[in-house]
């Protein structure tokens, strides 16, 4: 199992790592460079979507179709909550008839529905478990 975690570099900065080489960096929203967590939820939210419909697209589209998966949502600060994330996914089907176009875009929701493990754990609720260790 790939090994992840996070290291302070500095105020409110911090760079995250997995066991697999890939670091990423994360910061408040006033440091240049950086990602906040809020926005790596939300990107992994669109990667996560990209990835539970790659195979569907790519089988019907070719392996070298383009997209871009689009995505936002404003937090809640009263709450400190994101309430809704919206995700637009830019593909060109003008290949396609409209019946396989609409057919297509029903297995892609579908595939996405049913494997994207990050969206289907926001929609269902996670818990989530914090234990500080001290020397």
């Amino acid at each position: 199992m790939t090994e992840l975690w996070v290291q302070r570099t500095g105020t409110r900065r911090y760079t995250g790592h997995s066991s697999r080489g890939a670091e990423v960096l994360v910061g408040s929203e006033d440091v240049d460079g950086v990602f906040t967590p809020g926005e790596l939820l939300k990107i992994a939210v669109a990667a996560c979507s990209g990835m539970a419909s790659d195979f569907t697209l790519s089988r019907r589209l070719g392996d070298d179709y383009d997209t871009t998966i689009r995505v936002s949502g404003p937090a809640d600060r009263d709450n400190e909550r994101y309430p809704v994330i919206d995700e637009v996914m830019e593909l060109d089907l003008s290949e396609l008839d409209p019946d396989a176009a609409q057919r297509l875009l029903t297995v892609v929701q579908r595939a996405v529905d049913k494997h994207c493990t990050v969206g289907r754990t926001i929609k269902a609720g996670a818990d989530v478990n914090l234990t500080i260790a001290t020397d």
